[in-house]
């Protein structure tokens, strides 16, 4: 393991200086490993949204919101984001007060939310979708979803059995718990009016399993497609898609200051349709928070047959990415029970990325009234992408 690691440190020298393709020198494996996740770091909240079905809007940012600690900016509230061609048939959410990976001596995992599309079940689970008022600055509001996952309801409404969606067509899941009302100090923070508003799902030390399909598209590409077969699963801060999760204005959402989104298994590119690869898109130890930190190595997509697995925030700021048929949704999942299945990958079959140790830096605050959100909390430029490495190696080196 030590071995694949310090492969990964020198990768990571070599793309950000040269500036090379990430998926260029890409291999398949069977499990995908972040190393040393969390760190100390800033983002700016939106404070009010204005005129938001007009020509242009207007967004402010609030003061800068500060996180800390192992897997942060994750470790906050994230919603579940889904794209086709995608059909799913399970999906759950667990917690767990301290679990660590290769320890059979933590605890357990207690699942908080589920969906079952077989049987109908659906707890702790709200699927919302982008079918309401179109924005040209913020793009169509989110409504409750009917059971297709692409048009709206009334209220609340479970996805159905047959819920096979095309490219391009999104839904996400967030949980059963209301947002109090739209207001910066509130707990959701401010968010797009009108919208049924819920909190996502908390915690440092989570895990996130699915049982899915994502088959070939059957429908013809045209250039009305912005994302022709290029499945994808992953998480985002909450606060994003309730205000604009593809804004015109970087005002209008706390993604570009680095709230957070974590990619689970994205398709990236037309070239390379059956590979899942996993990003973080955070400030840590980057300054380019649009490419983000992406593990060379990508997980092979079925496009045949289902597939379970997911993706584990472990307490050690550990985080990995798998498929394994033998992925269960259990009520409660042992320790051992995790840890057999990640065993069931030799370290031959297994990327792993360290990431930079990173704390916060003394900034000067971008505006809150207008442009586009301020990077100055991160340095930038060769000579920091070198000593990134750099320090990375050297950490592999003298531990």
């Amino acid at each position: 393991m030590r071995n694949v690691v310090l492969l990964s440190a020198l990768g990571a020298f070599t793309d950000y200086a040269l500036g090379s393709s990430l998926n260029k020198y890409s291999s398949k494996y069977d499990m995908i490993e972040f190393t040393n996740v969390g760190f100390s770091g800033t983002y700016q909240p939106v404070a009010s949204l204005k005129d938001v079905t007009k020509d242009s809007c207007t967004c402010e940012v609030g003061d800068r919101v500060s996180f800390s600690g192992t897997n942060a900016p994750i470790s906050d509230y994230v919603s579940v984001h889904f794209r086709g061609p995608l059909s799913l048939s399970q999906f759950a959410f667990y917690t767990s007060d301290d679990f660590v990976i290769d320890s059979n001596s933590s605890s357990s995992w207690s699942r908080q939310a589920y969906y079952d599309s077989s049987s109908q079940t659906g707890e702790n689970v709200t699927f919302l979708t982008k079918a309401g008022t179109d924005s040209p600055c913020l793009g169509k509001a989110l409504t409750y979803s009917d059971d297709t996952g692409i048009a709206s309801a009334s209220d609340a409404t479970l996805l159905g059995s047959d819920n096979l969606i095309h490219s391009d067509d999104e839904y996400v899941i967030f949980s059963n718990i209301s947002c109090p009302s739209s207001k910066a100090s509130n707990g959701c923070g401010v968010y797009r009016s009108g919208i049924p508003a819920y909190y996502g799902f908390y915690g440092t030390t989570k895990m996130f399993l699915f049982e899915f399909e994502m088959p070939t598209e059957t429908e013809t590409n045209s250039t009305s497609f912005s994302y022709y077969d290029l499945p994808a699963i992953w998480l985002l801060n909450d606060h994003i898609p309730r205000t604009s999760q593809y804004p015109s204005n970087t005002n209008c959402s706390c993604w570009a200051s680095g709230c957070g989104e974590f990619d689970i298994f994205e398709v990236m590119n037309a070239t390379e349709r059956n590979h899942f690869y996993s990003s973080f898109h955070t400030f840590q130890g980057i300054s380019n928070i649009q490419d983000g930190i992406q593990a060379h190595g990508y997980i092979q997509r079925n496009t045949t047959n289902t597939m379970r697995g997911g993706v584990i925030f472990d307490s050690n700021g550990e985080v990995v990415t798998f498929l394994s048929d033998s992925t269960t949704f259990d009520d409660e999942l042992s320790a051992s029970t995790i840890n057999d299945i990640l065993e069931e990958f030799s370290s031959k079959e297994i990327y792993s990325t360290k990431l930079a140790s990173v704390v916060a830096a003394s900034t000067t605050s971008s505006s809150s009234k207008s442009g586009g959100a301020a990077f100055l909390a991160k340095p930038s430029g060769l000579w920091y992408y070198c000593f990134t490495a750099f320090a990375a190696v050297s950490q592999i080196f003298f531990i």
